[in-house]
């Protein structure tokens, strides 16, 4: 046996490297399903949406909410308007998607147009129930009706 073969031998190099290759796609695939058969995968998707909104008090009109931007609130999730104090009148669910630029208007129950002292918030939980938050909310300014 010849001394410089045995130094510039590399004929070994290319199996090590594909065993290890072969053993760390082994562990990335065992990680990605383990985290879905454990049930972390579906905390992944209800994940809360991002969004801001505008809200526009009026004594004589209601109260406008709009979507001032952000992530679009999906087709199926549960978005609610909800008012402290003498609450909202008539539906107060606004329907899905929404998308930055869309809004709902909404009316006080007691007719009055005062919404001082009052916060209207905007509530989502995600189509399957398993998780919910509020997106945004506005205390009212002093308006006199």
């Amino acid at each position: 046996m010849n001394l410089n073969e045995l130094f510039t031998e590399d004929r070994a190099v290319s199996p090590v490297i594909g065993v290890i290759l072969m053993v760390a796609i082994t562990v990335i695939l065992a990680a990605v399903i383990g985290t879905f058969v454990l049930g972390l995968g579906d905390d992944l998707q209800n994940t809360q949406p991002t969004a801001s909104f505008d809200f526009e008090f009026n004594s004589t009109n209601g109260t406008t909410i709009s979507h001032a931007g952000g992530d679009t609130i999906a087709d199926g999730a549960i978005v609610t308007i909800n008012a402290t104090g003498d609450g909202l009148a008539g539906d107060t669910t606004w329907g899905t998607p929404i998308s930055a630029g869309d809004s709902e208007h909404v009316r006080k129950s007691d007719g009055d147009g005062n919404w001082s002292g009052e916060t209207v918030s905007v509530n989502w939980e995600s189509a399957d129930g398993s998780s919910s938050a509020q997106l945004g909310a506005q205390d009212a300014p002093t308006i006199d009706g």
